[in-house]
């Protein structure tokens, strides 16, 4: 299904809107959704793909869909947790949820196999089970977790008000959120099979543990205590069910109409030109491209520069890239024994030592590769695809060896690209054989993408996945935030928060209250619960 409408279908679009979006990934459409409801806004949203959604579109092939990011999302498996209250919000409560079970993450080391299970309760008896020896430190780990996580709130909270208010905000003390994983996990124990469990999930962000910041790994680790869970109907739902409250208002979002330039008059953001030439004006120009993106393509070169911010993306670096491999199998995920609970298979505990040998040498052994199964964790995947089932295999991997090609077209990039794509799927492939055994001679499909897919489709430069790296120095950035040096422009998505759909979707919330100057997150748990009561049916 594709979302949204094709700008060659609508030549006679208005050219004046009460804002504009450039980009619809979950980040555009929430803050676009949340201007919507909150206060009745004209928003046209601009998606230079033929699909929109972002990283949360899905993948076809006949007989087959797959999710090309959405791979399981938290704190939305009870009905009153947060998460689940904003998509309530923005989709009217039409976006329906699959938890996942008991078991949502499974951590693979070499030969040892450790689970994450729903409840932090639970979490930590199964850990303690573990590893018998170290309950102290555990017990310490997740007190941490959990102090880190509450800091956080009032971080965020900071990013929407003013310079003027903001400016020596208690919020933007993280304390050990400032600090490496790795510094804080180390002071709490040296067991070091213990430490390569614990950050298990760090595809989720991107680094391993002596680069990543403790505060993205306490936001992560803490979002799933409570479970995961997948959108019934496959991910290309959550957009769907945005679009709507768009419309509503009056807005449009967009499909094939490329954002070239933002433009500006005497300094201020005044509307956007597409690739075409076909300008449109709104007094406030939103930017779901990303800051690097933003600052470094879109916007006027010396306008960029004399804000010093293309300086500071350089500094921070952007994240890492990835492989995905769509496989296809005959047969249902039932008949094949497809689980639910996504695999984190390592080499071993050693992550940092691991990514470097790859990250110099990329026919190395793979460090990392996700298994996901979205066959099995969507309810309706059966109904639509009778008799078949997907996986994904994912692996981080580093632009640099895929560079080459960067300036080739796509399903043109040449043998010696296609040999690496072929020798990759081949090592991907090993993996899920070697850990699903029931799909071995039932693979009908095995379609590999690349940092230069992500690139070529989401204008990613160096085919990053979660925008800017999520250390320490990113979150110490005080220019990182909705408001831009330029006025009348802002950020949303992932950069103003964390990675993630659900840090991208928070990002188009904090976005939101900018620009309203007003709560817009407690304005719109406020409406979803008046809606919630107006549903819900009275009993005498």
């Amino acid at each position: 299904m594709r979302i949204g409408t094709s700008y060659k279908q609508h030549p006679g679009l208005p050219d004046q809107w009460d804002a504009i979006v450039i980009g619809s990934g979950i980040g555009g459409l929430s803050v676009a959704a949340t201007l919507s409801k909150l206060a009745d806004e004209r928003v046209l949203v601009l998606e230079r793909h033929y699909t929109a959604g972002g990283f949360t579109q899905t993948f076809r092939r006949p007989g087959y869909e797959w999710d090309v990011g959405v791979h399981y999302v938290g704190d939305v498996s009870h009905p009153r947790a947060e998460t689940r209250r904003i998509f309530n919000f923005m989709t009217d409560g039409e976006l329906d949820w699959a938890e996942m079970g008991k078991v949502y993450d499974r951590i693979v080391l070499g030969d040892n196999s450790y689970d994450y299970v729903k409840g932090r309760e639970n979490f930590r008896a199964h850990m303690h089970g573990y590893f018998p020896g170290e309950k102290e430190a555990i017990d310490r780990y997740l007190e941490k977790v959990l102090s880190t996580e509450r800091k956080g709130q009032l971080f965020f909270a900071e990013k929407a008000m003013p310079n003027s208010v903001s400016k020596g905000f208690a919020g933007t003390k993280l304390d050990d959120g400032m600090r490496t994983t790795r510094e804080v996990l180390e002071e709490i124990t040296q067991d070091q099979e213990l430490i390569g469990v614990l950050t298990g999930q760090l595809g989720n962000y991107g680094l391993v543990p002596s680069e990543s910041s403790f505060f993205i790994h306490s936001l992560m680790a803490s979002y799933y205590f409570g479970g995961g869970a997948y959108p019934r109907g496959g991910s290309s739902r959550i957009a769907a069910t945005i679009l709507p409250a768009i419309e509503r208002a009056g807005g449009e979002v967009v499909t094939n109409a490329e954002v070239a330039q933002i433009l500006l008059d005497k300094g201020r953001a005044v509307g956007v030109r597409l690739l075409n030439g076909r300008e449109f004006r709104a007094p406030v120009v939103i930017s779901d491209a990303g800051a690097a993106n933003t600052f470094c393509r879109l916007l006027p070169r010396d306008a960029a520069q004399a804000t010093g911010v293309p300086t500071k993306v350089d500094q921070i670096g952007t994240s890492i890239a990835h492989l995905s491999l769509y496989v296809g199998l005959e047969g249902t995920s039932e008949e094949l024994g497809l689980e639910k609970t996504n695999l984190w298979v390592y080499r071993d505990h050693r992550h940092e030592e691991n990514f470097k040998r790859f990250q110099e040498d990329i026919n190395s052994p793979l460090p990392l590769v996700y298994l996901s199964f979205p066959s099995a964790k969507d309810p309706d995947f059966d109904r639509h695809y009778p008799g078949h089932s997907t996986i994904e295999a994912v692996a981080v991997v580093p632009y640099e060896s895929f560079e080459g090609w960067e300036h080739t077209s796509w399903k043109k990039r040449g043998a010696e690209y296609e040999e690496l794509k072929a020798s990759l799927s081949e090592r991907l492939l090993d993996k899920v054989y070697k850990h699903v055994p029931g799909a071995r001679g039932k693979v009908d499909i095995a379609e590999l993408s690349t940092p230069l897919t992500t690139r070529n489709f989401a204008a990613h430069t160096h085919g990053e996945i979660y925008g800017l790296q999520h250390t320490a120095q990113r979150f110490a950035q005080r220019w990182l935030r909705p408001r831009t040096p330029i006025a009348g422009l802002y950020l949303t998505g992932a950069d103003v928060c964390t990675a993630g759909v659900v840090g991208a979707l928070m990002g188009g919330l904090l976005c939101a209250s900018a620009i309203l100057q007003k709560n817009a997150l407690d304005q719109a748990l406020k409406q979803e619960t008046r809606a919630t009561r107006a549903k819900t049916p009275r009993h005498v």
